[in-house]
């Protein structure tokens, strides 16, 4: 099966075909026809399945195909996220998606100032994307209105429940117009999830794959816990240790690639960076020299990396963990390929464990830790267990109270001179006599 046998149009497809996708994943199969069908839809896949390019395909291509024009402060279709990382990653993925389309995509999240966002909806646009806090909000300053959406899609749709938005859902509900279609996915068809697709969608179809989550047993995978202010000079010393020949480092930000390759740069380090701010000729030019060997470390973001094919690289260092676990798979994916053997390597900090959790529940193991001598953390990072769970440090032992104590205040003694004897019992002066009042009966004058 490929993308063009589910139907899509040939710039969608030219679009997956510059972003490396080739085959549709079970979710996408099976969620492309039904979306394009115009039936609401009712999905368990959880993070690893390919569900985004499973909803926003075939929503990019019925608002291209169908529909008048946007009208001013509205939306045709609303994809609501628990967060504003998920919105922020959502809507980078629908703006690739949608590069060779007459569309519009914007993403709106509390946070951040919301007049700029005002501004940015007065045009109208065709996909927004946003957090359900922010839409109510904009909503109700009469930024947005929603009686020409056509299509809403809830995302992680459990998640927004766990995060307690059941009212902020059931606020928006009464913000929607009833002829809509409406998608709704989530990790798991709990009762609480049933109970909303029964208020939100009409006649769904449900489906429910499993992610596609394992790596490649051909990489070795480990993690080395560090302070983030040493990473770089741990992946130097790593680097030079290990006589690394090839390495493909990702970088959670833009900013973070090139403070990475100035510094590398600097200790004479032949290395180029790609990320979305740069030119296509820019990181094809990169990606040209790092295949050809002229380049030793390329670090990359996540969206710049994707369809990144390179053969029989040996090595992958997560400078810094991903924004969303999947992404996690993508990464190391690159190594081990063929039959080759692989290593993938995360330097980790404290604030990256939960992460590092979601990472190890999704893909269910966990990740050996590996502590460099000389690069020991000050600030911790806890041990998880088989379930990405985060493991308590123990509590040290309460030391025993001495005997005899009584649990009262005791009686710490006083200063003795040199030359003076204590006595073994501290004698207690009053140091004022005490009043004796008269309480017997007043005698008469």
């Amino acid at each position: 099966m490929t993308f063009a046998t589910l139907g899509l149009i040939e710039p969608l497809l030219r679009a997956l075909e510059t972003l490396g996708y080739q085959t549709p994943t079970p979710v996408q199969a099976q969620a492309i026809p039904a979306v394009l069908a115009g039936r609401d839809l009712m999905a368990a896949a959880q993070t690893g399945t390919g569900k985004t390019a499973g909803f926003a395909l075939p929503l990019l291509q019925l608002l291209t195909m169908e529909g008048p024009k946007v009208a001013a402060n509205s939306a045709r279709a609303l994809i609501l996220c628990p967060t504003r990382e998920l919105a922020e990653q959502v809507h980078t993925s629908v703006a690739e998606y949608a590069q060779n389309l007459p569309l519009t995509t914007y993403a709106v999240y509390g946070g951040v100032s919301i007049n700029p966002q005002m501004m940015k909806l007065r045009k109208g646009v065709d996909i927004l994307v946003a957090t359900p806090g922010r839409l109510i909000d904009l909503f109700r300053q009469n930024a947005l209105k929603l009686n020409q959406l056509q299509t809403l899609v809830l995302d992680e749709a459990d998640r927004m429940l766990d995060l307690g938005f059941s009212e902020e859902l059931a606020n928006i509900y009464r913000m929607l117009p009833k002829k809509r279609q409406t998608l709704l996915f989530s990790a798991t068809f709990s009762d609480e999830i049933r109970t909303l697709a029964g208020q939100m969608l009409n006649d769904p179809l449900s489906i429910e794959v499993s992610p596609r989550n394992v790596a490649a047993n051909t990489v070795k995978q480990w993690v080395v816990p560090v302070d983030k202010k040493r990473k770089a000079e741990l992946f130097v010393h790593l680097m030079r240790k290990g006589r690394w020949k090839q390495v493909l480092v990702f970088a959670k930000t833009r900013n973070g690639v090139d403070a990475l390759v100035d510094k590398l740069q600097g200790l004479g380090i032949n290395a180029d960076g790609i990320h979305g701010d740069k030119p296509q000729a820019t990181r094809q030019r990169a990606l040209d020299r790092f295949k050809s060997s002229e380049v030793q470390i390329l670090v990359a973001t996540d969206v710049a990396a994707r369809g990144l094919d390179i053969e029989d690289l040996p090595m992958v260092v997560n400078f810094d963990l991903p924004i969303v676990a999947e992404d996690y798979i993508h990464r190391i994916g690159r190594t081990g390929r063929a039959g080759n053997t692989g290593e993938a390597i995360s330097l980790v900090c404290a604030d990256e464990v939960n992460m590092l959790s979601a990472i190890e529940m999704l893909t269910r193991q966990t990740l050996t830790r590996k502590m460099e001598q000389d690069f020991e953390p000050e600030h911790r990072v806890p041990d998880t267990d088989a379930s990405g769970q985060v493991v308590k440090k123990p509590k040290k032992p309460k030391k025993p109270k001495a005997s005899g104590g009584g649990g009262g205040k005791r009686n710490l003694g006083k200063w003795v001179d040199s030359g003076e004897v204590a006595p073994s019992e501290p004698s207690i002066k009053p140091v004022r006599k005490v009043p004796v009042f008269n309480t017997g009966p007043r005698k008469k004058k």
